[in-house]
């Protein structure tokens, strides 16, 4: 037999090394601080752009200002259909350098280039208005489902910091009764922080999962995702059994 050189219990083998359970933890405290780190330099490269300015005598233009601004935001769905909103004003330089996706629009001869205008669907005129701030800023105000409509306009144009931003708030409003609906929009926007914070406090209460009504709900419309969080329990209770029963191990 052998001892883990991390939590010093015998297993099966003939020399010092590292158990089953060590090197798992191990891996999963690497790839959490390998995320910290990237949400890290991606809020630095972000606050750094908001000091590069181009002289002693340049101002750096304001969110939704509309003198000199040469491209415009719509909302092209929003939620009341019935109201007319103004197109929000923006400058092309400050949404190149936020935003990927806003650089291949932009720096092409794509219709949005060409025309000054970019419309922006399935998103409130608040949410857009807020998310144009915040590539000014580096601000935004949230509540619940503020955070949830900056998330998935984060996603599409790779802001990384927005969304690392948005996913930390719904963290901390994160309980038992929005765990599920929760998991399943971070599964839907690729949100891992919040999916497996999510995962966590539904598999602490699983013998309530079947009760909720958001349980039916993604049983119909998504069953992958209900699948994937059995999955992932039966995974832990195997975990769990092998760890109360080190005499198992082989």
């Amino acid at each position: 037999m052998m001892k883990c050189l991390s939590c010093k219990e015998e297993y099966g083998g003939r020399d010092v090394g590292t158990c089953r359970e060590c090197y798992e933890e191990a891996g999963e405290t690497e790839e959490e601080l390998k995320r910290e780190i990237e949400d890290l330099k991606s809020k630095v490269n972000f606050l750094r752009l908001l000091t590069l300015v181009p002289g002693p005598n340049y101002s750096f233009p304001r969110p939704n200002a509309p003198s000199f601004s040469d491209v415009v935001l719509v909302a092209s769905d929003s939620a009341d259909s019935r109201t007319t909103f103004p197109p929000i004003p923006a400058h092309r330089a400050v949404l190149i350098s936020r935003s990927p996706v806003f650089r291949a629009m932009l720096e092409t001869k794509m219709e949005e280039s060409l025309s000054g205008t970019i419309k922006i669907s399935d998103v409130s005129y608040d949410a857009l208005r807020a998310f144009v701030s915040y590539l000014y800023t580096a601000d935004a105000s949230l509540d619940e489902h503020m955070a949830c409509d900056l998330l998935v306009l984060a996603e599409k144009y790779e802001v990384k910091h927005l969304k690392t931003y948005c996913e930390k708030y719904l963290i901390s409003r994160l309980n038992w009764e929005n765990s599920l609906p929760y998991y399943a929009f971070a599964h839907q926007h690729c949100a891992k922080s919040l999916l497996d914070a999510a995962l966590s406090l539904i598999m602490d209460s699983m013998d309530k999962l079947t009760k909720q009504e958001e349980y039916m709900e993604l049983v119909e419309k998504d069953p992958r995702v209900v699948v994937e969080i059995y999955e992932a329990y039966l995974s832990k209770q195997v975990n769990t059994a092998a760890t109360e029963n080190p005499t198992a191990k082989s």
